[in-house]
């Protein structure tokens, strides 16, 4: 394997223990493998949770910090995490405004969180949830029954996010959640398959020249393979697919989002063909995101994501944020 590793069965230790000593504003529990906001509980304040298996960094932990994620948990890698994560986590943050999980929809992270919020209500913590289900590439998959969880992820726990930060009930904080789930769309592609540190070759075949369109944050499969596409094709394709599903009458944010091997390079000239497309079609762009953010290990491609904003949105969005993985206005 050519992974910059020691073992397979200590990467995600290994990465918290790095993560701990380069952010120190971050409380990061290698044993439980929790990571909060240092200065949780924030009283008065709704807390924020999310996680997932690991091999998607930034996504959560990267998210952790003011305008955004109270706390996050990883599991091992493509692998939900448990209850007891979960549940040491709404602890560590409840002020007594209550919790709300943000859930990607694969079947072990719903499992695991509806346990969690169970144990955490049986302990006093209000809990609310929020599925993520925004892929429109397949409707049901490996990993999930349903619409993957996916780019939108990114928007969710930043909107919901600064909400908390001002203060916002459980409920609203709930139901703005929803609202940027619900306005939100997105669309993959693979140019290669991606390696876990334990299997040591690729996750899935893909043969070269071949790509994998509408494919899944853990390689799941997608709507079909073609030879390979140009950018520009690719923008068309993936773009045409969330449109089919989300017809915009607002500005939108833009996600174009690295699978985690694909060079900004690359990126930024697939984002100018994304951004053709949207103007073709006269959707109006309020703000784009490039970069890698929601990954696949070393997956190379990228996926795009698109969320219809009203004004309280934008401003949300815009709101200050300081995280490992995001930061602005601050």
């Amino acid at each position: 394997m050519r992974m910059l590793i020691n073992v397979a069965e200590t990467v995600v230790a290994d990465a918290l223990r790095g993560m701990a000593a380069a952010h120190p504003e971050l409380t990061v529990d290698v044993e439980n493998r929790v990571i909060v906001r240092r200065d949780a509980p924030v009283a008065g304040r709704v807390g924020l949770v999310s996680g997932g298996g690991s091999g998607h960094e930034p996504l959560h932990g990267g998210f952790v910090g003011p305008g955004m994620l109270s706390a996050a948990c990883p599991g091992e890698v493509f692998t939900s995490p448990v209850p007891d994560q979960m549940l040491r986590a709404a602890a560590a943050v409840n002020s007594g405004a209550g919790v709300l999980f943000i859930v990607k929809n694969y079947t072990g992270d719903v499992l695991n969180f509806d346990m969690a919020a169970e144990l955490a209500e049986d302990e006093g913590i209000r809990i609310a949830k929020v599925l993520v289900n925004d892929d429109v590439a397949v409707t049901d998959s490996l990993y999930t029954a349903g619409r993957r969880g996916t780019g939108a992820t990114l928007y969710v726990e930043k909107i919901a996010g600064a909400a908390a930060e001002e203060g916002a009930p459980l409920e609203r904080v709930e139901a703005l959640a929803r609202q940027v789930n619900e306005s939100s769309r997105s669309f993959g592609v693979a140019l290669s398959a991606c390696t876990t540190p334990a299997k040591g070759s690729p996750t899935f075949d893909l043969p070269p020249g071949e790509l994998e369109l509408g494919v899944g944050i853990h390689g799941e499969p997608g709507r079909e393979r073609r030879a390979m596409m140009t950018s520009r094709e690719i923008a068309d394709f993936s773009v045409q697919a969330i449109l089919e599903d989300l017809d915009p009458r607002n500005p939108v944010l833009v996600l174009v989002n690295g699978m985690g091997a694909t060079p900004l390079l690359e990126l930024y000239g697939f984002n100018a063909e994304v951004q053709r497309v949207l103007t073709e079609r006269g959707v109006v762009v309020a703000h784009t995101l490039v970069g890698n953010y929601v990954t696949s290990l070393d997956m190379a491609g990228a996926s795009v994501t698109l969320c219809q904003v009203d004004e309280e949105l934008l401003r949300l969005w815009n709101a200050p944020v300081k995280t490992p993985g995001l930061r602005w206005g601050v």
